[in-house]
């Protein structure tokens, strides 16, 4: 499970995976686009295509109108395992 795990990561671009250590700072979620907007110093419109990226690359999901979360359990520790110097961008 953990090399497929790292394998998904891995095809992430930079910017993916920032938005998915983001997420994991936050928590196992499900949390608001507008937390994560705002963990990220970020507007949220900005972070829309990314965010839909993602639910294509089927790394997250919106379980309801405005809230993301991770389509594997426990994905947010492992994000902080993969990147433990993760700093929020700004």
């Amino acid at each position: 499970m953990i090399r497929c795990l790292r394998l998904s990561l891995d095809r992430l671009t930079p910017r993916e995976q920032e938005y998915l250590r983001g997420m994991a700072e936050l928590g196992p979620g499900p949390h608001r686009s507008g937390e994560i907007a705002k963990l990220m110093k970020r507007k949220v419109e900005s972070l829309g295509p990314l965010r839909s990226g993602l639910v294509k690359k089927g790394m997250i999901w919106s379980p309801s109108h405005g809230d993301t979360a991770f389509t594997v359990p426990l994905f947010d520790e492992f994000m902080k395992r993969e990147m433990p110097d993760w700093e929020s961008p700004g």
